[in-house]
This record gives C-alpha cells, sequence and structure tokens, in this order.
C-alpha cells in the first residue's frame, strides 16, 4: 500500500475545496473519510451556511455523475429510482432510471419528504442496488448519498426514523464562520463563479485506489481494544436505551483507518479515535429523549473518562 497517494488524495480534495469553501478544511477531512469508506453524509445545520455549496464543490471536485434531488412533500420513490413506461415506437417497456443512478447524490432537505420516499433511499444507501417491478439494478462505484435538513425548522417536515439516520456514516454540522472568515467570503469574487471554475481534482483511478486500500492501514490491539471501550461505554450509559451497535461499531472502526491513512500513516493512533468519534457515534445515541447535542456532551464524558492508550 502506497501511503502518500492517501495523504496526497485529501491535499487535493481539500485544497480544491478550499477555494469555495472557507474555514472548513475538519469538515472536508471528514467527508473525505467517508468517501473513502463508501459511507454516507447528513448534514445538518441552519440554512444559509453553506451546506448545499459544500456538497456541490465536493462532487465537482471528485468528477463522476452528480444529481441533485430537491426533496418536497410530493416527491414519490420513483422520482429516486426511475420508472418502467411504455415506448410506442418499439412496442415494449423501457426503464428510465431515476437521479439515484449516479456517484455523487445531493438529497437536499432530506426531512422535506414523506416517510414512504425517504425509505426509499434505504435499499440504494446500504445495499448499492435498486429494485424498480422486481428487476434489480446495481449502481457504480463510487456511490455516495450527502442529505441536508435543518433541525430548527419542524413544519411540514418528516423526521428521519433512527432505522435510516443509522445508514449515514457520519453526521456533520458547519456552525458559523469566524469573523475574519465570513469578511474574506464577503469581499472576494461570486461563489458561484470559483465554483464554476472549478476543475475535478483527483481521477476516478485515484478513487478507485484509495476506496480498496484503507483497510490495509494497521490498527494495533491497544487502539482496537480502546475503540471497543468507547463503545461499550455507550452501551453501558444509563442515558443512552442501547449503545452503539455492531454496525455502528464497525463503521468506528473503518473511519479510524481511513482518517490515518489521509494523515499519512499506515497505522492508527488514538488521536484518529478522537478526530472521528463525535461525527461517527452521535448521530447512533441521539434520539428518543436526547437530542444531537445532548448525545455529544455524554459522548464526550464518556470518552474523557477512558484512559489513552500511549501507544499506536
Amino acid at each position: 500500500m502506497d501511503i502518500m497517494k492517501f495523504e496526497d488524495f485529501r491535499k487535493k480534495i481539500v485544497g480544491s475545496c478550499s477555494k469555495v469553501i472557507v474555514g472548513q478544511d475538519d469538515v472536508l477531512r471528514l467527508v473525505t473519510i467517508s468517501f473513502i469508506c463508501g459511507g454516507h453524509v447528513l448534514l445538518e445545520d441552519v440554512p444559509g451556511t453553506g451546506k448545499t455549496m459544500l456538497l456541490k464543490t465536493f462532487s465537482k471536485t471528485v468528477g463522476g455523475a452528480f444529481s441533485r434531488v430537491q426533496f418536497t412533500p410530493d416527491l414519490l420513490p420513483s422520482d429516486l429510482t426511475g420508472i418502467n413506461f411504455y415506448n410506442q415506437k418499439v412496442g415494449e417497456f423501457e426503464f428510465r432510471r431515476g437521479p439515484l443512478f449516479a456517484n455523487i447524490i445531493l438529497a437536499d432537505e432530506i426531512n422535506r419528504a414523506t416517510p414512504r420516499t425517504q425509505s426509499s433511499l434505504l435499499e440504494a444507501m446500504e445495499e448499492r442496488q435498486i429494485t424498480v417491478d422486481g428487476a434489480t439494478y446495481v449502481l457504480e462505484r463510487p456511490f455516495m448519498v450527502m442529505a441536508t435538513q435543518n433541525p430548527l425548522e419542524s413544519y411540514g417536515t418528516f423526521p428521519l426514523p433512527e432505522a435510516q439516520i443509522d445508514r449515514f456514516f457520519m453526521r456533520l454540522s458547519l456552525g458559523r464562520l469566524e469573523r475574519y472568515q465570513e469578511i474574506e467570503v464577503l469581499v472576494r469574487p461570486s461563489t458561484e463563479d470559483i465554483l464554476s471554475s472549478l476543475t475535478q481534482a483527483v481521477t476516478m483511478e485515484e478513487t478507485e485506489y484509495v476506496q480498496d486500500n484503507y483497510h490495509n492501514v494497521t490498527v494495533s490491539e491497544e487502539v482496537t481494544g480502546y475503540i471497543m471501550d468507547i463503545i461499550e461505554g455507550t452501551r453501558s450509559e444509563r442515558q443512552f436505551s442501547t449503545g452503539i451497535s455492531t454496525r455502528g461499531a464497525i463503521a468506528f472502526f473503518r473511519a479510524v483507518k481511513a482518517c490515518a491513512a489521509i494523515n499519512g500513516k499506515d497505522f492508527a493512533t488514538p488521536e484518529d479515535v478522537l478526530f472521528v468519534a463525535p461525527h461517527v457515534l452521535t448521530h447512533r445515541l441521539a434520539g428518543g429523549s436526547h437530542s444531537n447535542k445532548d448525545a455529544k456532551g455524554i459522548l464526550t464524558r464518556i470518552i474523557e473518562e477512558i484512559p489513552v492508550p500511549l501507544e499506536g
């Protein structure tokens, strides 16, 4: 495994996206980690913080087919997957592919669609395939769903069920810019103009390499034990009903490996664990009586109480 290819991959993506997205290098690293792991991202924040722009910029940077779907209450599952229609010229039915047949899908304001339409994403996100009228279509790699939602406005929305939230590899938030960063955005040329001049920064071959080889990062017994201590800490915490599932633990382990790789290491360290933990685990603990903010605070306390291994 050529570890330098991973670091170069990260530098190309973060460097390219930073031309449009200001002050969000950590978020761009996390999206890159999700992309390498073949995971999906839920970007949650108040309107006007640049969620859609970040995802559009990332898509243009990594290349491949891109589709954007504005989720609304009248959006049907077939509007995502596609439909069979009768072609009178040839006298038979043909399948017209929907927007899910792309490499990067932006699901804008996903919580505005009905649960029926939201659930139509599940098979595509989890199984990387779509079934329409009994026929199954395999989706091409890379495949990544990046969804946005507004956490504050609840009128006319349909909150995502916990089973679907768990399908997202990470849940991220941009937050507000610092004063000097926002001034930089105000005085520079139009963001749309900068985005239109952006070109693909990584090739499909580079993407395929990092997605196929990040598994080769070594995780020592000490770091693996540290990961499991955190997982078991959420399960024994009385304020959480169940804690992190095995699927969540696998996602956590994969994210740690990818994080180490993009930082130019072929072995994982506790720093990699601490960097990805809140973003991979918090949304799997929120729900019921706990908001995402509450769950993050409890998780932080759990992690602080666990001894950090001295060596990776």
